[in-house]
C-alpha cells in the first residue's frame, strides 16, 4: 500500500485556484448530454468521478469533443442512441443515480455496475421510485444495491413518484434530472426530511439553465412541468468545488492565510456554507470577486451544529475540532454512513488515533480535542477522498502524520497533495 508522509507544518499562506465542482461537472454533463443542440463546458473538473460519466456517455452514443477552452457534448434531445450497453462506474454515485434514472425512462437494456463498495450503497428507494413509474429495474446481487439490470419499459408518471428524502439527496436528483425525457407532467414527493438541500438547489440551478424549469412547493413537493425539454447552452463555466474548497479555508483559519479562486460568495452550491460554520470557529472570512480568503482565528472555538446542509464539508469540522478550545458536536449527518464509505465510524476511529476523545453517535459525532496531537499516526483513508483530504490538516499541529493510500483522492482532486505542500511552510 502506497503512503505518504506529511511532515510537520505550522503555517500556511498561498493562493490556490480550486478545480471545478464535482456536483457540478457530472450534472452538466448529463444535462448536455439529454439536452438538444450542443453546449461547450469550460472549466470541468478532470477526475475519476468525471471521468466514470463521460464513458458512460459514450458508450450510450454521445459525441464528445475537446477543445481548447473545454469540451463539447452533442445532446442526443432526451434519446440516446445506442440502447445497449454495459456501464462501469466505479464508485461516482452523481454518475450511477442519474444514470440509473435517465436509462430508466430511455427504453434500452443496460447494465449498472462499479466498484465492490458502489455494490454496497444503497439505491432501493431509487429503484422503488421509479418501478411505481413503470420502470424495469432488477438488482444482479443483493437486493437493493447495485449492480443493475434496466430493462425496456412502459412508463407512466401520471400518478406522483414518492421518494424518501432522508437517505440520500441524490436520489430526488436523479428523478428530477431524468423526469423531464418522459415529456409528461410528473410530480415529485418527498417522504420524510429531506437531507442535504443546497445539492437540490444546485440540481433546480442547472436545469433551469438548460430551460427545464421545475415548480416546487416546499422541499415536500417538486413539478416537472409537460413537454419540457432541455436545450443546450452555448457555453457553461463550471464552478470551482466548495467541498475542495473547504480543506483550504480551513487550513487558513487554523495556521495562515489563504486566497481560493474560483468560487465567491455567489456560488449555487451550499457547501460554500462552509465558511459560515469556519466563521462560527473564529476564522476570519472574506469574499471577493471570484474568490474567498481565510485568515488565522485568534482561537478555535467549539461550536454544536447541525450540519444536514453541508454533509461533505462538515468532515472538515471535525478536523478542526481538533484544534478547538472545547468538545465540537456535529449532527444531522447520519448520510455519512451510506458515502464512500461509513464515514462516522471512519471519523471516529481515525480521530481516535490522533488522540481525539469521540463519541459516534447513530447521526452525530462528537469530538473533544487532545492535549497534544498523537505524532506519526498513521491514518486509514478506506478508499474515500475526503478522508485523505481532511486529515492531510492534521500536520498543521506541528505533528507528523502518514496517509495510506492517498492516490484516493484522484476521485475528485487528483492533484491534491500538490496543493496541499504548496502552501505549507
Amino acid at each position: 500500500m502506497e503512503q505518504l508522509h506529511l511532515k510537520p507544518a505550522l503555517q500556511v499562506s498561498g493562493v490556490l485556484q480550486l478545480p471545478g465542482s464535482k456536483s457540478i461537472s457530472n450534472r452538466t454533463l448529463l444535462l448536455a448530454a439529454l439536452a438538444k443542440g450542443n453546449t461547450e463546458i469550460r472549466g470541468l473538473l478532470k477526475s475519476d468521478d468525471t471521468d466514470r460519466m463521460l464513458e458512460a456517455l459514450a458508450a450510450l452514443g454521445i459525441r464528445l469533443s475537446e477543445t481548447v477552452h473545454g469540451i463539447v457534448v452533442e445532446g442526443c434531445n432526451g434519446n440516446f442512441k445506442n440502447k445497449q450497453a454495459d456501464l462501469f462506474l466505479g464508485n461516482a454515485g452523481t454518475a450511477f443515480r442519474p444514470l440509473t434514472s435517465a436509462l430508466a425512462f430511455s427504453n434500452g437494456d443496460y447494465h449498472l455496475h462499479g466498484v465492490p463498495r458502489m455494490h454496497e450503497r444503497p439505491i432501493g428507494d431509487l429503484v422503488s421510485a421509479l418501478a411505481n413509474a413503470g420502470a424495469q429495474i432488477d438488482y444482479l446481487a443483493e437486493a437493493g444495491f447495485p449492480p443493475l439490470h434496466i430493462s425496456p419499459a412502459r412508463i407512466d408518471v401520471s400518478k406522483p413518484i414518492q421518494i424518501r428524502g432522508d437517505v440520500s439527496s441524490q436520489f430526488l436528483t436523479a428523478l428530477l434530472m431524468a423526469l423531464p425525457i418522459t415529456g409528461q407532467q410528473a410530480t415529485i414527493q418527498v417522504v420524510g426530511e429531506l437531507i442535504s438541500k443546497p445539492y437540490i438547489e444546485i440540481t433546480l440551478n442547472l436545469m433551469a439553465k438548460f430551460g427545464v424549469h421545475v415548480q416546487r412547493e416546499g422541499w415536500q413537493q417538486f413539478i416537472v412541468p409537460a413537454n419540457s425539454q432541455y436545450r443546450s447552452v452555448d457555453c457553461l463555466y463550471v464552478e470551482g468545488d466548495a467541498s475542495s474548497a473547504s480543506y483550504f479555508l480551513a487550513a487558513g483559519a487554523i495556521g495562515g492565510s489563504i486566497n481560493i479562486h474560483g468560487v465567491d460568495a455567489n456560488s449555487i452550491q451550499g457547501d460554500l456554507q462552509f465558511a459560515d460554520a469556519l466563521a462560527l470557529m473564529g476564522g476570519e472570512i472574506r469574499y471577493g470577486e471570484n474568490q474567498i480568503s481565510s485568515s488565522k482565528a485568534s482561537k478555535i472555538k467549539a461550536i454544536d451544529l447541525d450540519c444536514n446542509h453541508i454533509p461533505d464539508a462538515a468532515m472538515t469540522l471535525a478536523i478542526v475540532a481538533l484544534f478547538a478550545d472545547g468538545t465540537t458536536t456535529l449532527r444531522n449527518i447520519a448520510s455519512w454512513r451510506v458515502k464512500e464509505t461509513d464515514r462516522l465510524t471512519a471519523m471516529a476511529t481515525e480521530l481516535r488515533k490522533v488522540g481525539a476523545s469521540v463519541i459516534e453517535g447513530e447521526d452525530y459525532i462528537r469530538i473533544t480535542p487532545p492535549k497534544q496531537l498523537i505524532a506519526n499516526a498513521q491514518i486509514d483513508t478506506y478508499d474515500d477522498h475526503r478522508m485523505a483530504m481532511c486529515f492531510s490538516l492534521v500536520s498543521l499541529g506541528g505533528v507528523p502524520i502518514t496517509i495510506n493510500d492517498p492516490n484516493c483522492v484522484a476521485k475528485t482532486f487528483p492533484t491534491y497533495f500538490e496543493a496541499f505542500a504548496n502552501i505549507v511552510s
